[in-house]
Parts: structure tokens; C-alpha cells; sequence
């Protein structure tokens, strides 16, 4: 009998591990820049981002709180290889997409639609609008109005 409620235990115990929820929560995105003063001037000026300090004062990144304790990352880096894909983007919610359509025109900052539509939002099947626009180095950044809790 106890081995049997000893089995029980057992399998119980190692249902509710396997079953545990890890609870993550955003942190932070990064981008690799190599003008870190003009890639950090438009996510503080035109994004409006309030810039935080990095931990260490170290003058080869610069760090943006976007809500929350999530975070934004910029790194310095003298030879940045990438490709930027339209698929790899950084992407940020506001109820208020239109106050920042006229936020960017009014800067001459260019966003698009999805399929690169000039000034031209996408309105996509769940309700949510979204355009893209990219950052002095070419990141993407897809801003549209989903809800968050």
C-alpha cells in the first residue's frame, strides 16, 4: 500500500512540474546601431522614449524604458552585418495611431503599410491597424493598436 501511494506522489508531483507555467513577462529588445547618438535621438525624440541609464554608465549602449520595465537595448558597434528583414521588427502598441501618424509627418519621418505602401495603414483581420517605419540604420518598427492588459 505505500509504495502504491508512494507511486501517486510521485506521478502527481511530476504531472505538476511538467504542467508548470514559467510566467514570463517582456524584458527587453535589442538592436546592434552604429550611430548610437542618432539611433538613440529618434527612439527618444520621435518615438518619445524615455532613455534610462545602463547599469554600468557604459557610453556604447543606450537604454529606453517603453513600458513597464520593459525596455528598449541600442549597442554601438563599429561593423553591424545584418539584413534588415521587414519580419524582424520591433513592434510597439498605442490606442492613439493616429496622434502618431501626425506626430511623424509633422518630423518627415516615412512609415508604411505592410506591403510598403507609402503613408497607408494596414488593417488587419483581427481589428488591429498597424503601420512600419525604420530608424536612421533601417530597423524596423511596427507601431499598431492592439490592447494590452
Amino acid at each position: 500500500m505505500k509504495k502504491i501511494i508512494l507511486c501517486l506522489v510521485l506521478a502527481i508531483n511530476v504531472q505538476w512540474l511538467s504542467a508548470q507555467s514559467f510566467e514570463f513577462q517582456y524584458d527587453h529588445y535589442s538592436f546592434i546601431v552604429k550611430d548610437l547618438k542618432a539611433v538613440g535621438d529618434f527612439y527618444k525624440n520621435i518615438l518619445k522614449l524615455n532613455e534610462i541609464p545602463h547599469p554600468r554608465n557604459d557610453p556604447n549602449f543606450r537604454w529606453f524604458r517603453v513600458h513597464g520595465n520593459s525596455q528598449l537595448h541600442l549597442i554601438g558597434k563599429d561593423s553591424v552585418a545584418l539584413e534588415h528583414s521587414k519580419s524582424v521588427h520591433l513592434c510597439l502598441a498605442t490606442p492613439n495611431l493616429e496622434d502618431f501618424i501626425a506626430h511623424l509627418k509633422t518630423n518627415n519621418i516615412e512609415f508604411s503599410d505592410w506591403p510598403g505602401t507609402p503613408n497607408a495603414i494596414t488593417d488587419r483581420a483581427d481589428g488591429v491597424r498597424q503601420i512600419y517605419l525604420k530608424d536612421p540604420e533601417n530597423n524596423w518598427i511596427e507601431v499598431n493598436t492592439a490592447v494590452h492588459d
